[in-house]
């Protein structure tokens, strides 16, 4: 499509929004370049902070082996069918979890390697959503086969799948969810770039129709140019060219690119100064060597400024990758598991400390679930899953959503023990935004697909 064409389509705001984030952040070009799907969203007010962290494991986690079935009927299916991936039973004892609610007989242990999670379920800081995943309206088992329902294209895709889970859409999106919902209060921030914020990269989650998700490292804000005060030895040739970089210029282009430098050293300056105030050495119960830890640390330390930065609402990613174990799960996965515990636990006892647990919900997402049947020294991409969804404000020590059939060729299987979702992402994600603060009437907006769903389904009832 040539220059012309798409001046026509969309405004001339949208089309010089869409390539400030062109010229600010490459990476995200094929979210940045698609605009078909440029819309408006009405402004949402917010009198107290409230912040949504997402926790998102690439490659597919292998949810059998995150929640195990331990009583002893499903305990034996789950054996049967899993052969000598399965956890044993004897292994569970520690990690078994009381439900406050009735699961009609059923039974679920974390983990070995969770163990650090399991106080928080008993406290009720803790919930298990059962069997979520990517649909497009509800879906059974015979739909499925028939062919006779709309399923998100290309099942079973790690790239398809993320992107699907983080905006309803496969991949080239052009916006995720936690995006669309900073589009609704970033007017209401002091800061309008520091609503969708990413501590790992680019992610299509935190991608809005206007919102652009600003990128931060586990040490804070990085700045252009390095921070850099000399330039070949001259303070004078640093200050040109920033003078270079953030002047107005005649050029449509070169005016707007310059706009979005000036912006990014402001925000730059912005952050670091509020930062200074809680210092990474004040954040002490993050272990060492984890990835996913430090980038929780990092969010930590944002959510203790956020005073100072004015923000209200604030929609959060970090993620980790290495969950694609098609070989050596038994042996991979339970590292992975307990850095993620480690983490998840070290980052709700800091919101503790800070005293807003009430106020941040953390949860999980992840590309699939995986098949419950072994292919000898790992498991296959799946479908439906498990999350965890934490803190304060959530109704813990619960299960939501329907405990899937264990075995093959049940109800709920596809094939190799590939899981039909029954809760959707959609419906997954609404119950987090309706906490938020997202309306009915803006979900649709937030979730294109949550429609196809009874609203007495639009809220699941964990937070």
């Amino acid at each position: 499509m040539n220059a012309p064409t798409i001046l026509r389509d969309v405004s001339r705001r949208a089309f010089l929004q869409r390539s400030a984030v062109l010229g600010m952040a490459g990476v995200a070009a094929p979210f940045a370049t698609s605009l078909g799907a440029i819309g408006e969203a009405a402004a949402a007010t917010a009198t107290d902070y409230k912040a949504l962290v997402c926790v998102f494991l690439y490659g597919g986690n292998d949810h059998y082996n995150t929640l195990v079935p331990y009583d002893p009927t499903s305990h034996g299916q789950y054996a049967t069918a899993r052969g000598g991936l399965a956890i044993g039973r004897d292994a569970l004892q520690a990690t078994a979890l009381v439900p406050g609610n009735d699961l009609g007989g059923r039974a679920y242990a974390l983990a070995p390697a969770m163990a650090k999670l399991n106080p928080l379920f008993d406290a009720g800081r803790l919930a298990v959503a059962l069997n979520v995943g990517t649909l497009v309206q509800p879906t059974t088992r015979a739909q499925y086969l028939n062919k006779s329902v709309r399923l998100p294209p290309k099942l079973f895709s790690h790239n398809d799948q993320q992107s699907f889970f983080q905006a309803s859409s496969p991949e080239g999106a052009l916006s995720g969810w936690g995006g669309r919902i900073g589009d609704l209060y970033q007017s209401g921030n002091g800061s309008a770039t520091l609503t969708c914020i990413n501590t790992s990269g680019n992610a299509v989650f935190l991608t809005g129709r206007q919102a652009i998700q600003y990128n931060v490292g586990t040490g804070g804000p990085v700045s252009l140019l390095r921070g850099a005060t000399s330039l070949y030895g001259s303070a004078t040739a640093a200050q040109t060219l920033r003078t270079l970089m953030t002047e107005t210029n005649p050029n449509l282009f070169a005016s707007e690119y310059a706009r979005v430098n000036k912006r990014a050293m402001d925000v730059q300056a912005q952050l670091a100064n509020a930062l200074a105030g809680a210092p990474e050495s004040g954040f002490s119960l993050f272990p060492q060597g984890n990835t996913l830890a430090d980038q929780l640390r990092m969010v930590a330390r944002m959510i203790a400024v956020s005073g100072d930065i004015g923000a209200k609402r604030q929609v959060f990613f970090v993620s980790m990758g290495g969950f694609d174990l098609h070989d050596n799960l038994a042996a991979n996965q339970p590292v992975l598991l307990s850095r993620v515990a480690d983490a998840m636990r070290a980052f709700h006892d800091t919101t503790v400390a800070l005293g807003v647990a009430d106020k941040v919900t953390t949860f999980t997402g992840s590309d699939f679930g995986r098949t419950l049947a072994s292919n000898g020294n790992g498991v296959d991409h799946g479908w439906g899953s498990m999350h965890f969804v934490m803190g304060g404000a959530v109704k813990g020590r619960r299960f939501y959503g329907n405990a899937p059939a264990i075995g093959h060729n049940t109800g709920d299987d596809v094939g190799q023990g590939r899981l039909i979702p029954t809760m959707s992402v959609d419906q997954y994600a609404a119950t987090l935004a309706r906490w938020f603060g997202v309306s009915d009437g803006d979900l649709t907006t937030v979730l294109p697909n949550i429609g196809n769903y009874d609203r007495s389904g639009w809220s699941q009832g964990f937070v």
